[in-house]
């Protein structure tokens, strides 16, 4: 572990600092980068169609329940809202001058597909299970601390790496393994240990990115090639582009891949069909069971996606011990089996089994004052759905 940063050569150090310079300028939106400097295409389905969508009138959502998740979608600088129930969406509405095809910024989006990744990787053979060690792709490792951790550690944020935090130095770890021209070798060679792994939770950009390196050394493939290959096209996904570090460098896996909105909800409703696609099991039977589970250290969080747990009024992606307030729950979602994605931006995806359900909204958090609030999209579309007899969704336990 290095208490200064290791040198590299000037031309990446250039490169880095310019990169900074460009964060830096974002500071004031409080969302970073919006946009990349190399990007690499990750191609979808060769000729991939349109999900299918009810006619005009024919959605089995209540019409006002659908307007009134529209509204607030309007209202909350929202890029795109679909709703997904029954094999079909039941609607989907873009707004500005977002379309179909626009390609739409992941930030922590890309998190729930590092744990797909991870997971058709596994059901590939090119990794043995979620307990294999880390150690043996990145034999760098091995005789050090990081030695001990494990796979599933890097999906579900107790890899032992030092948390996510503020940093306003060039100097700073922090921004080195995010923006640096070789922030995977950073992250390896650099990235402090906090705790030891599996001991606690703490939300660490850093801790995704190691899957890109992961699935690469396990694979044989760049990792733009792995999700083209092996996710985006079984699933008939249009694709798109990830950031790469530097020409014929590694992937930023734990942010930074652009897709249209579709695509999103084609990996949510992998999750809700519980890793099957066309009759073909695309992820290891019981794996999204597993992506669901939150640990002792935080229950609410589980691999990649958040998980109901019970319910609090405000959780976010940090630890407690931080005292970051985190997004706003002003009721118990009325699924209790819901879980989600949650990315910067409040960039949600609501998956909820008992009700073959998903509510997709893309877009940036609302302007100052308002505030967002996780419980309305979910909530309004489930009470707009007629459950027969016997058949509606447990509410979240208190």
């Amino acid at each position: 572990m290095a208490d200064a940063p290791i040198a590299r050569s000037a031309a990446d150090e250039a490169k880095y600092q310019q990169r900074y310079d460009a964060l830096v300028e974002t500071f004031r939106t409080g969302l970073g980068l919006d946009s990349y400097d190399l990007m690499e295409a990750v191609p979808g389905a060769v000729d991939p169609a349109a999900l299918p969508q009810v006619s005009a009138g024919g959605s089995s959502i209540d019409a006002a329940a659908l307007a009134s998740a529209r509204e607030y979608a309007a209202t909350t600088n929202s890029f795109a809202l679909l709703v997904w129930k029954d094999g079909k969406l039941q609607s989907s509405d873009y707004f500005g001058d977002t379309t179909r095809d626009t390609p739409i910024v992941s930030r922590s989006l890309a998190k729930p597909v590092t744990a797909i990744a991870v997971g058709r990787a596994i059901e590939l053979g090119f990794i043995e299970s979620l307990d294999q060690p880390a150690a043996d792709f990145i034999t760098e490792w091995k005789g050090k601390p990081q030695e001990k951790i494990l796979i599933r550690h890097f999906l579900d944020m107790r890899s032992g790496f030092l948390p996510q935090g503020a940093a306003t130095s060039p100097d700073s770890i922090l921004n080195r393994a995010y923006l640096h021209p070789r922030h995977d070798e950073i992250i390896i060679e650099e990235m402090p240990m906090a705790h030891e792994p599996g001991a606690e939770y703490q939300y660490a950009n850093a801790t995704a990115e190691m899957i890109a390196p992961v699935i690469e050394r396990a694979s044989g493939m760049r990792y733009s090639e792995f999700l083209s290959r092996h996710v985006l096209q079984p699933i008939g996904a249009v694709g798109g582009e990830v950031w790469i570090n530097r020409p014929g460098g590694m992937a930023h896996s734990g942010c930074c891949i652009l897709l249209p909105s579709e695509d999103w909800m084609r990996l949510a409703v992998l999750l809700l069909q519980d890793g099957e696609w066309d009759g073909k099991q695309l992820l290891p039977a019981g794996y999204v069971k597993q992506m669901r589970a939150g640990t002792a250290q935080n229950p609410w969080y589980g691999m990649g996606v958040y998980a109901s747990g019970k319910y609090r009024e405000r959780r976010g992606a940090f630890a407690d011990s931080l005292g970051i307030p985190g997004t706003l729950h002003s009721e118990p979602y009325a699924a209790e089996d819901l879980f989600l994605f949650d990315g910067n931006g409040n960039q949600t995806a609501f998956i909820v089994p008992s009700a073959d359900l998903v509510v997709l909204r893309l877009g940036t958090s609302p302007t100052k004052p308002a505030e967002w609030d996780n419980s309305i999209l979910p909530n309004t579309i489930l009470r707009g759905i007629d459950f027969a007899p016997g058949t509606a969704p447990k509410e979240q336990p208190r």
